[in-house]
């Protein structure tokens, strides 16, 4: 598979031009998602290649990781607003924390992070919107909004942060 991805890469390249942008999204706004292969996020939200921030990992959950590049990326690359988008039927509706204990049994050692899975798809999203307006590191903290992405019709649907 990587080596098809490697040929793609090659095919891209022979027309690629520098569009002579620099790492600041154009839009001054960061995208927080989950890694699901369903969602297009550039493709649903209108975005262009520079237009913003994309942070992808596992069920679009807030972390430390994600607050520190979400830091970067408003501290030196100028962003102001930050958009979570969770979706329906997320893998880690289906987890919980025992699959920390299944991967310490197999493998002898316990991973150091939190499988983050949760019931209330909207609840998770309120939980990062959270985690998002109360870290001391982000200096823009009024423009959070947090959706769920419906992954039968491609409509957003914003949750209600209270």
């Amino acid at each position: 598979m990587t080596d098809r991805l490697v040929e793609a890469n090659r095919r891209y390249a022979e027309a690629f031009t520098d569009p002579g942008m620099d790492a600041s999204p154009v839009l001054h706004v960061a995208v927080v998602a989950c890694m699901d292969a369903r969602l297009d996020l550039h493709q649903a939200l209108g975005l262009q290649l520079g237009d913003c921030h994309t942070i992808r990992n596992a069920g679009g959950v807030v972390t430390d990781d994600v607050i520190r590049s979400l830091t970067i990326s408003q501290r030196k690359l100028g962003t102001r607003s930050i958009v979570l988008i969770h979706h329906t039927g997320c893998g880690l509706e289906a987890l919980t924390e025992d699959f920390r204990t299944e991967l310490e049994m197999e493998i002898g050692q316990r991973p150091s992070w939190a499988v983050e899975s949760f019931r209330d798809v909207d609840q998770d999203v309120r939980q990062s919107m959270q985690r998002v307006r109360t870290s001391p590191f982000l200096l823009h903290t009024d423009d959070v909004r947090g959706f769920v992405f419906d992954v039968r019709t491609g409509l957003l649907r914003e949750v209600d942060p209270a």
